[in-house]
């Protein structure tokens, strides 16, 4: 097997690394699911996002351990569903997901969704907080957070996340969301980052934009979201797609290229009507 390029990396707050292109693992459960997530460790990828309500953390635990490599090699997300918000309740679940992945630490651990209308995101977020002293987890982060729900963390703790996770796609490109988190030190992680391949990967623009530059439309949508300092996590089950998306670091796009992209994002491009101001995960 030709070995891979090594994928760039971008500095967090905290002094930690993180791979600027990584590898979701949604709906990947079971004996099969570690094959394919073996698969993309195969091809290179070393980070890897799950989550307590995915139900796989014991998945990746095991392609860890069937990997052969080392686990300082691995950056491991996962994430606090909103139902164990109250901090009790948070450092338990912090400690089901360690034990789930038969894992000693997470590189990073994100509150999955603000739930604003149970007002618990604080305790949660102090929750990650104790366990990150206690090395249960390295970074710590949200995900679909709104500026409004970051405030509130600095305000109440003095501790601002290192990673943002959102809904980030051509229909949907966060422009607002990506510069409070700039301003703020935040880096922007991409979920759904193709956009679930919905129409978004038909958009005539992109295509017109993949024939240009030589490269699939998969391609040209992580290398703009690269281009843009966004952190990229896409899910692909075939060895064919696992290489294409993370084979973005040998070509660029214009100013130009980026601006048509951009110009393709919707005040309503959420693709399930996820708004973090209302929506409750449990």
């Amino acid at each position: 097997m030709a070995l891979q390029p090594s994928i760039p990396v971008h500095t967090l707050h905290d002094g930690y690394s993180v791979p600027a292109i990584g590898f979701g693992t949604y709906t990947l459960n079971g004996s099969e699911g570690v094959s394919t997530m073996l698969g993309a460790v195969q091809q290179g990828y070393r980070m890897l996002d799950t989550a307590f309500n995915y139900e796989n953390e014991g998945a990746v635990g095991q392609v860890l351990q069937q990997s052969g490599i080392e686990r300082e090699e691995f950056f491991i997300t996962s994430k606090l569903p909103g139902r164990h918000h109250r901090y009790e309740e948070a450092v338990k679940t912090i400690e089901e997901s360690l034990f789930r992945a038969q894992l000693n630490y997470y590189d990073l651990y994100l509150i999955h969704w603000p739930n604003p209308k149970q007002e618990l995101f604080v305790e949660a977020w102090q929750a990650l907080i104790d366990a990150q002293k206690k090395g249960q987890i390295k970074s710590i982060g949200v995900s679909n957070f709104l500026p409004d729900h970051i405030d509130l963390l600095k305000q109440e703790t003095g501790i601002v996340p290192v990673v943002n996770q959102i809904e980030l796609h051509p229909l949907f490109n966060q422009q607002e969301q990506r510069e409070y988190n700039q301003r703020n030190g935040i880096v922007t992680m991409a979920w759904s980052p193709l956009g679930r391949a919905s129409e978004v990967l038909h958009e005539p623009v992109l295509q017109k934009i993949a024939e240009e530059v030589g490269k699939t439309v998969p391609q040209v949508i992580l290398r703009w979201q690269f281009q843009l300092g966004v952190i990229t996590i896409p899910k692909a089950t075939s060895e064919k797609n696992q290489i294409e998306n993370r084979s973005i670091f040998d070509f660029f796009l214009t100013d130009e290229h980026v601006s048509a992209i951009n110009a393709l994002t919707q005040p309503n491009g959420r693709l399930q009507a996820q708004d973090p101001a209302t929506y409750e995960e449990f």
